[in-house]
Protein backbone atom coordinates (compact mmCIF):
# COMPACT_ATOMS: atom_id res chain seq x y z
CA UNK A 1 0.00 0.00 0.00
CA UNK A 2 0.97 3.65 -0.35
CA UNK A 3 0.67 5.36 2.98
CA UNK A 4 1.56 9.15 4.23
CA UNK A 5 2.78 9.18 7.75
CA UNK A 6 2.27 12.36 9.90
CA UNK A 7 5.07 12.71 12.34
CA UNK A 8 8.38 11.27 12.82
CA UNK A 9 9.38 11.11 16.14
CA UNK A 10 10.53 8.03 18.31
CA UNK A 11 7.31 6.56 17.84
CA UNK A 12 6.25 7.55 14.56
CA UNK A 13 9.98 6.43 13.36
CA UNK A 14 9.06 2.69 14.77
CA UNK A 15 5.95 2.90 12.90
CA UNK A 16 7.49 3.99 9.59
CA UNK A 17 10.06 1.59 10.07
CA UNK A 18 7.53 -1.45 10.35
CA UNK A 19 5.77 0.07 7.39
CA UNK A 20 8.88 -0.02 5.11
CA UNK A 21 10.01 -3.04 6.38
CA UNK A 22 6.18 -5.05 5.55
CA UNK A 23 6.39 -3.79 1.81
CA UNK A 24 4.90 -0.84 1.69
CA UNK A 25 5.54 2.48 0.23
CA UNK A 26 5.63 5.42 2.68
CA UNK A 27 5.37 8.90 2.23
CA UNK A 28 6.59 10.98 5.66
CA UNK A 29 6.03 14.36 6.93
CA UNK A 30 7.31 15.91 9.85
CA UNK A 31 6.96 19.66 11.46
CA UNK A 32 11.39 19.43 11.87
CA UNK A 33 12.23 18.10 8.26
CA UNK A 34 15.14 16.44 9.58
CA UNK A 35 13.63 14.46 11.71
CA UNK A 36 12.94 12.20 8.49
CA UNK A 37 16.16 11.68 6.85
CA UNK A 38 17.18 8.46 8.82
CA UNK A 39 14.11 7.19 7.49
CA UNK A 40 14.80 8.86 3.75
CA UNK A 41 17.71 6.50 4.07
CA UNK A 42 15.70 3.49 4.70
CA UNK A 43 13.39 3.63 1.95
CA UNK A 44 11.00 6.61 2.69
CA UNK A 45 10.07 9.47 0.87
CA UNK A 46 10.08 12.91 2.56
CA UNK A 47 7.55 15.48 1.75
CA UNK A 48 8.17 19.61 2.96
CA UNK A 49 4.39 19.61 2.67
CA UNK A 50 1.74 17.70 4.46
CA UNK A 51 -0.21 17.88 1.89
CA UNK A 52 1.86 17.07 -1.06
CA UNK A 53 2.48 13.40 1.42
CA UNK A 54 -1.22 12.41 1.37
CA UNK A 55 -1.63 13.15 -2.48
CA UNK A 56 -2.54 9.69 -3.90
CA UNK A 57 -2.60 7.25 -0.60
CA UNK A 58 -4.85 4.58 0.82
CA UNK A 59 -4.22 5.59 4.23
CA UNK A 60 -3.04 8.61 6.36
CA UNK A 61 -1.30 7.59 9.44
CA UNK A 62 -0.89 9.51 12.45
CA UNK A 63 1.51 9.89 15.68
CA UNK A 64 1.92 13.03 17.45
CA UNK A 65 1.99 14.77 20.66
CA UNK A 66 -1.26 15.78 21.43
CA UNK A 67 -5.16 16.72 20.45
CA UNK A 68 -3.77 19.98 19.14
CA UNK A 69 -1.12 18.91 17.39
CA UNK A 70 -3.56 16.27 15.32
CA UNK A 71 -5.86 18.94 14.03
CA UNK A 72 -2.82 21.89 13.31
CA UNK A 73 -1.80 18.87 10.71
CA UNK A 74 -5.05 17.19 9.65
CA UNK A 75 -7.62 19.83 9.10
CA UNK A 76 -6.05 21.96 6.65
CA UNK A 77 -5.93 18.67 5.18
CA UNK A 78 -9.92 18.57 4.67
CA UNK A 79 -9.71 19.63 0.73
CA UNK A 80 -6.77 17.37 0.07
CA UNK A 81 -7.68 13.68 1.81
CA UNK A 82 -9.26 11.38 -0.70
CA UNK A 83 -12.58 10.13 0.84
CA UNK A 84 -11.11 6.57 -0.14
CA UNK A 85 -8.48 7.12 1.99
CA UNK A 86 -8.66 5.74 5.95
CA UNK A 87 -7.32 8.67 8.34
CA UNK A 88 -5.71 6.44 11.20
CA UNK A 89 -4.73 7.89 14.76
CA UNK A 90 -2.38 6.49 17.02
CA UNK A 91 -1.68 9.78 19.11
CA UNK A 92 -2.56 9.59 22.87
CA UNK A 93 -5.75 12.14 22.57
CA UNK A 94 -8.46 13.30 25.23
CA UNK A 95 -11.89 11.52 25.14
CA UNK A 96 -13.50 14.94 24.39
CA UNK A 97 -11.84 16.57 21.51
CA UNK A 98 -11.18 12.72 19.99
CA UNK A 99 -15.09 12.25 19.51
CA UNK A 100 -15.32 15.91 17.57
CA UNK A 101 -12.82 15.15 15.55
CA UNK A 102 -14.21 11.88 14.60
CA UNK A 103 -17.61 13.35 13.96
CA UNK A 104 -15.98 16.27 12.03
CA UNK A 105 -14.23 13.54 9.62
CA UNK A 106 -16.92 11.16 9.34
CA UNK A 107 -19.40 14.41 8.29
CA UNK A 108 -16.50 15.28 5.48
CA UNK A 109 -17.10 11.41 4.41
CA UNK A 110 -13.67 10.31 5.60
CA UNK A 111 -13.08 7.50 6.91
CA UNK A 112 -11.43 8.47 10.54
CA UNK A 113 -10.31 5.61 13.33
CA UNK A 114 -8.80 6.83 16.58
CA UNK A 115 -5.76 3.46 17.08
CA UNK A 116 -3.66 4.35 20.40
CA UNK A 117 -1.44 2.00 21.25
CA UNK A 118 0.43 0.54 24.26
CA UNK A 119 4.08 0.55 22.44
CA UNK A 120 7.34 2.14 22.94
CA UNK A 121 9.68 2.79 20.04
CA UNK A 122 11.06 -0.91 19.88
CA UNK A 123 7.32 -2.10 19.90
CA UNK A 124 6.37 0.06 16.78
CA UNK A 125 9.22 -1.26 15.08
CA UNK A 126 9.18 -4.93 15.53
CA UNK A 127 5.27 -4.89 15.20
CA UNK A 128 4.62 -5.93 18.82
CA UNK A 129 2.62 -4.59 21.59
CA UNK A 130 -1.20 -3.31 22.32
CA UNK A 131 -2.97 -1.86 19.88
CA UNK A 132 -6.98 -0.06 20.61
CA UNK A 133 -9.51 0.14 17.89
CA UNK A 134 -12.78 2.10 18.74
CA UNK A 135 -15.83 3.25 16.55
CA UNK A 136 -18.21 1.74 13.75
CA UNK A 137 -17.53 -2.09 14.11
CA UNK A 138 -17.23 -2.43 10.26
CA UNK A 139 -14.75 0.62 10.12
CA UNK A 140 -12.67 -1.58 12.67
CA UNK A 141 -12.94 -4.56 11.19
CA UNK A 142 -11.69 -3.36 7.87
CA UNK A 143 -8.54 -1.81 8.98
CA UNK A 144 -7.95 -4.93 11.34
CA UNK A 145 -5.99 -6.82 9.33
CA UNK A 146 -3.97 -3.46 8.02
CA UNK A 147 -3.27 -3.22 11.48
CA UNK A 148 -2.74 -6.23 12.66
CA UNK A 149 1.11 -6.27 10.92
CA UNK A 150 1.58 -3.58 13.26
CA UNK A 151 1.55 -4.81 16.44
CA UNK A 152 1.67 -7.81 18.62
CA UNK A 153 -2.53 -7.96 19.54
CA UNK A 154 -5.22 -5.28 19.03
CA UNK A 155 -8.56 -4.79 21.37
CA UNK A 156 -11.94 -3.81 19.79
CA UNK A 157 -12.86 -1.24 22.86
CA UNK A 158 -16.90 -0.53 20.63
CA UNK A 159 -18.97 1.43 18.74
CA UNK A 160 -18.49 5.16 20.40
CA UNK A 161 -14.82 6.54 18.15
CA UNK A 162 -13.53 8.02 21.83
CA UNK A 163 -13.69 5.03 23.34
CA UNK A 164 -9.98 4.22 23.02
CA UNK A 165 -8.93 7.28 23.55
CA UNK A 166 -10.52 6.76 27.16
CA UNK A 167 -9.31 3.35 27.67
CA UNK A 168 -5.78 4.48 26.69
CA UNK A 169 -5.97 7.23 29.09
CA UNK A 170 -6.81 4.42 32.09
CA UNK A 171 -3.63 2.36 30.57
CA UNK A 172 -1.22 5.45 31.29
CA UNK A 173 -2.77 6.55 34.44
CA UNK A 174 -2.01 3.52 36.35
CA UNK A 175 1.43 3.45 34.11
CA UNK A 176 2.19 7.27 35.65
CA UNK A 177 0.72 6.65 38.80
CA UNK A 178 2.91 3.40 39.31
CA UNK A 179 6.25 5.83 38.59
CA UNK A 180 4.87 8.13 40.72
CA UNK A 181 4.59 5.46 43.66
CA UNK A 182 7.97 4.19 43.30
CA UNK A 183 9.10 7.92 43.38
CA UNK A 184 7.94 7.95 46.32
CA UNK A 185 9.72 4.53 47.33
CA UNK A 186 13.42 5.97 46.15
CA UNK A 187 12.09 8.86 48.52
CA UNK A 188 11.60 6.73 51.81
CA UNK A 189 14.55 4.55 51.01
CA UNK A 190 16.70 7.19 50.62
CA UNK A 191 15.85 9.37 53.47
CA UNK A 192 16.29 5.70 56.03
CA UNK A 193 19.58 4.94 54.62
CA UNK A 194 18.78 2.22 52.06
CA UNK A 195 20.15 3.59 48.37
CA UNK A 196 16.78 3.21 45.93
CA UNK A 197 18.48 1.03 43.71
CA UNK A 198 18.86 -1.30 46.33
CA UNK A 199 15.16 -0.60 47.71
CA UNK A 200 14.32 -1.45 44.21
CA UNK A 201 15.46 -5.14 44.00
CA UNK A 202 12.67 -5.67 46.20
CA UNK A 203 10.16 -6.10 43.26
CA UNK A 204 12.41 -8.78 41.85
CA UNK A 205 10.75 -10.50 44.58
CA UNK A 206 7.42 -9.10 45.34
CA UNK A 207 5.35 -8.14 41.98
CA UNK A 208 2.58 -5.88 43.45
CA UNK A 209 1.28 -5.67 39.47
CA UNK A 210 0.19 -9.35 40.21
CA UNK A 211 -2.46 -8.04 42.79
CA UNK A 212 -3.77 -5.23 40.32
CA UNK A 213 -6.57 -7.04 38.60
CA UNK A 214 -8.50 -8.77 41.81
CA UNK A 215 -7.40 -5.26 43.53
CA UNK A 216 -9.24 -3.64 40.49
CA UNK A 217 -12.23 -6.22 40.90
CA UNK A 218 -12.25 -5.60 44.79
CA UNK A 219 -12.78 -1.82 43.81
CA UNK A 220 -15.86 -1.84 41.70
CA UNK A 221 -17.70 -4.66 42.70
CA UNK A 222 -18.46 -2.68 46.18
CA UNK A 223 -17.55 -6.03 48.41
CA UNK A 224 -16.14 -3.81 50.59
CA UNK A 225 -17.53 -5.27 53.79
CA UNK A 226 -14.99 -8.34 53.46
CA UNK A 227 -12.07 -6.63 53.96
CA UNK A 228 -8.67 -7.88 53.44
CA UNK A 229 -6.53 -5.05 54.65
CA UNK A 230 -8.88 -2.24 56.43
CA UNK A 231 -8.61 1.19 55.31
CA UNK A 232 -7.86 1.93 59.24
CA UNK A 233 -4.54 -0.28 58.60
CA UNK A 234 -3.83 0.69 55.53
CA UNK A 235 -4.39 4.39 56.70
CA UNK A 236 -1.82 3.38 59.54
CA UNK A 237 0.82 2.32 56.97
CA UNK A 238 0.68 5.13 54.72
CA UNK A 239 1.46 7.28 57.88
CA UNK A 240 4.13 5.67 59.17
CA UNK A 241 6.24 5.87 55.38
CA UNK A 242 5.18 9.34 55.34
CA UNK A 243 6.04 10.15 59.24
CA UNK A 244 9.34 8.35 58.97
CA UNK A 245 10.64 10.11 55.83
CA UNK A 246 9.47 13.11 57.26
CA UNK A 247 12.36 12.49 60.58
CA UNK A 248 14.58 12.60 58.22
CA UNK A 249 13.47 15.96 56.95
CA UNK A 250 12.05 13.99 53.04
CA UNK A 251 8.69 14.57 51.61
CA UNK A 252 6.68 11.99 50.23
CA UNK A 253 4.88 13.16 47.13
CA UNK A 254 2.25 10.54 46.41
CA UNK A 255 1.10 8.89 49.89
CA UNK A 256 -0.36 12.43 51.60
CA UNK A 257 -2.78 12.44 48.72
CA UNK A 258 -3.83 8.62 49.32
CA UNK A 259 -4.03 9.38 53.08
CA UNK A 260 -6.45 12.11 52.85
CA UNK A 261 -8.56 9.42 50.88
CA UNK A 262 -8.37 7.47 53.67
CA UNK A 263 -9.32 10.02 56.28
CA UNK A 264 -12.12 10.60 54.07
CA UNK A 265 -13.21 7.03 54.45
CA UNK A 266 -12.99 6.77 58.25
CA UNK A 267 -15.09 9.93 58.44
CA UNK A 268 -17.39 8.42 56.19
CA UNK A 269 -17.43 5.51 59.01
CA UNK A 270 -15.82 2.93 57.00
CA UNK A 271 -12.65 2.29 58.63
CA UNK A 272 -12.90 -1.43 59.09
CA UNK A 273 -14.04 -2.04 55.42
CA UNK A 274 -11.88 -3.15 52.64
CA UNK A 275 -9.11 -0.10 51.83
CA UNK A 276 -10.20 -0.40 48.06
CA UNK A 277 -13.37 1.60 49.67
CA UNK A 278 -11.42 4.47 50.16
CA UNK A 279 -10.65 4.68 46.85
CA UNK A 280 -14.00 3.79 45.02
CA UNK A 281 -15.80 6.52 42.99
CA UNK A 282 -18.59 7.46 42.89
CA UNK A 283 -18.31 8.03 46.68
CA UNK A 284 -21.72 7.13 48.41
Amino acid sequence: MKIAFMGAGLMGSGFVRRLLAKGHEVHVWNRNPARTEPLVAEGARAFASAADAVKGVDRVQISLADDASVDAVLEPLAGAVDRNTWIIDHTTTATTPTAERAARWAARGVRFVHAPVFMGPANAADGTGLMLLSGSKALCDAITPMMQEMTGKIVYMGEAPERAASFKLFGNLVLIGMAGVLGDVARLSHSVGIAPAEAMTLFEHFNPGAMLPARAARLVNGKYDQPSFEVAMAKKDARLMVEEAKRHGVDLAVMPAVIALFDAAIARGEGALDSSAAMRWPVK
